[in-house]
């Protein structure tokens, strides 16, 4: 549908201008450049000033989680990248260490909080005795009590009692009933003081992060720099070297020829294109429009399909988001839905993947509105009056949406079939896609009617043509023949999958039964608590309500996701797409966005 046709492009010049022409050809980013040497092993990345490419990399995944980001220096007056590193490096690692101190410290006062703000005297001080300290669970204070040693409860809580013990020695193992506590010999207070000396310490640190962040976008671009010329110096063993000439040869659009030849002649450069021929493998590029692109992203995840397949992006981004409509089956949780998206709205548009999923994201809470106000659901509640007459579906009329669940099975691979068959026309092998479209429709109509009528001479035509049509072999010769019928009835087999595919669909009525009827057993719980006990009873209520749709609702999109995906990437994929290729990789510059970092 939307794959994009290639020619192979071969260009030519004098060996003086190769650097110039490759610096040139990445920053026109049209080819994907096919090997006509073997390339030497890699040379690591060279970066100014030996700044190693992980400490750089390192110090911009630290800045970029600063929560606060600076406003981007965009020249390079005052910018020195192994300073910047040195400096980013060395508070991260201040700040690992501070936090780590912090961490200890409030560690020690919630444990020392308990026995109070004290110092102790010393040996001196209680004329030879020390204070020994124990932690004793309560159930076990009666064996403290039988102990001859002077002892006190400091404080008590619902588990321990905090003992203080007066003794020369450390009391014996068989003196008290658990080993002593380590309260160490700093006071409390002076702990304290500690924490919010370091606490100031960490905010001066932070100050100094966030004023950091500032050199992201010179960071970035230093990095893509140098990783730029280590793609084209790989580019450039690539090529192939032939005295005072040399060639780079790649995969580009079709779409994209006069851009080259234009590029070609600016530089003097030989271009010439090739078709794709029967032998060549080329990488597959995807072409589908911005509020399309979601689905394509999908597919790209999941599987790249060859370039003589079909894209079936537009296909998945459609069905996805009808089954996860059918998944979520609230409108309430649809409305929760936009809600995080808009959240998320922002940040998913710093990026051209981000504001793909945008638009999928948009269609996943619209799917899911409206399938919510057609089964009457808000959170779990029925419509109110102005939107009942809108309520058309009953997820508790089990036998409709069992049906609505076959059927859009069924449809969607029927689909598959189609499309298979389409793309073998002309062919004899159409007919065994369409045989699986026969049998599909005849095993359907016959279990919406309970009868076979005409149903089984559908299902017979559709099994002949699957017999007969399903190998590719020719058609003269015995032996030939012979062949087919083996060919055929192997394909035969697969009457018990299609059967279980259609099947695998009615996980839709059944996860979409599953957050139903949690959100109204959520509803009914929060009702009976709110009953049951008064003064409590109301915030009891609130708190099930939302604990509970909050995990029912991370419950349904997960469960919308996978198994959306996986109709879509699985089933669906069976009937529709066996070839899976690779993508389509320009050799083009990186870019760097000040504005998005």
């Amino acid at each position: 549908m939307s794959i994009q046709t290639l020619e192979k492009a071969t260009l030519i010049g004098l060996t003086r201008d190769k650097a110039q022409v490759l610096d040139q050809l990445q920053t026109l980013g049209l080819l994907h450049i096919i090997p006509l040497a073997q390339a030497q092993p890699e040379v690591p990345v060279a970066l100014p000033g030996d700044v190693g490419p992980e400490a750089l990399q390192q110090a911009i995944r630290y800045l970029l989680s600063c929560p606060q980001k600076r406003r981007q220096v965009v020249v390079e007056r005052h910018f020195e990248l192994s300073s910047v590193v040195a400096a980013v490096l060395d508070n991260r690692q201040r700040r690992l260490a501070l936090s780590e101190k912090i961490d200890f410290l409030r560690k020690r006062i919630r444990d020392l909080e308990p026995w109070g703000s004290f110092e102790l005297p010393g040996e001196q001080g209680l004329l030879g005795y020390r204070l020994w300290f124990y932690l004793v669970p309560n159930y076990r204070m009666q064996d403290v009590a039988k102990t001859d040693l002077p002892w006190a409860v400091v404080h008590r809580d619902n588990r321990y009692s905090y003992v203080a013990v007066i003794a020369e020695q450390e009391p014996c193992a068989n003196q008290m009933p658990v080993p002593r506590t380590h309260t160490g010999s700093v006071p409390l207070a002076q702990l304290r003081r500690e924490l919010e000396d370091l606490e100031i310490e960490q905010e001066t640190l932070e100050a100094e992060r966030e004023a950091q962040t500032r050199w992201l976008y010179l960071l970035q671009r230093s990095l893509a720099g140098s990783q730029d010329r280590a793609d084209c110096d790989r580019v450039s063993q690539q090529v192939l070297d032939a005295g005072e000439i040399f060639a780079v040869q790649g995969w580009c659009a079709r779409s994209a020829a006069e851009a080259l030849q234009a590029f070609a002649t600016g530089h003097d450069l030989v271009l010439m294109l090739e078709p794709v021929v029967e032998d060549d493998q080329p990488p597959t590029l995807l072409d589908n429009p911005a509020h399309l692109g979601g689905g394509e992203e999908i597919v790209r995840f999941y599987q790249m399909p060859g370039y003589r397949a079909w894209d079936p992006s537009r296909v998945v981004f459609f069905s996805f988001a009808a089954f996860f409509a059918l998944i979520l089956s609230d409108a309430g949780y649809a409305l929760l839905l936009a809600g995080v998206l808009v959240f998320y709205w922002a940040r998913m548009g710093q990026s051209e993947t981000g504001r793909r999923l945008r638009v999928l994201g948009i269609s996943l809470c619209g799917f899911s509105a409206v399938w919510g106000v057609l089964v009457g659901s808000y959170f779990g509640a029925p419509p109110p009056d102005m939107l009942a007459p809108l309520k058309v579906l009953d997820m508790n009329d089990f036998d409709s949406m069992m049906r609505v669940s076959v059927l859009m099975g069924a449809g969607h691979l029927v689909l598959a079939n189609l499309i298979t068959a389409w793309r073998s026309r002309g062919r004899l092998q159409m007919l065994a896609p369409l045989g699986w479209v026969l049998l599909i429709l005849a095993g359907v109509s016959a279990w919406l009617r309970q009868q076979l009528d005409v149903e089984w001479a559908l299902m017979a035509l559709g099994m002949v043509l699957i017999l007969l049509c399903s190998s590719d072999r020719p058609l003269t010769g015995a032996t030939h023949w012979l062949w087919r019928l083996v060919d055929g009835l192997l394909a035969l087999t697969g009457l018990s999958k299609m059967f279980g595919d259609v099947l695998s669909y009615l996980r839709l009525f059944a996860l979409g039964l599953a957050s139903a009827s949690l959100a109204i057993t959520f509803n009914q719980l929060a009702t009976d608590v709110a009953a049951a006990v008064p003064g409590m009873g109301l915030f009891l209520e609130v708190l099930i309500l939302l604990l509970g749709h909050l995990l029912n609702f991370v419950l349904a999109v997960v469960s919308g996701v996978i198994h959306g995906l996986r109709l879509n990437l699985i089933e669906f994929y069976n009937w529709s797409l066996a070839d899976e290729g690779y993508a389509f990789q320009p050799f083009t510059k990186r870019e760097v966005n000040p504005w998005t970092t």
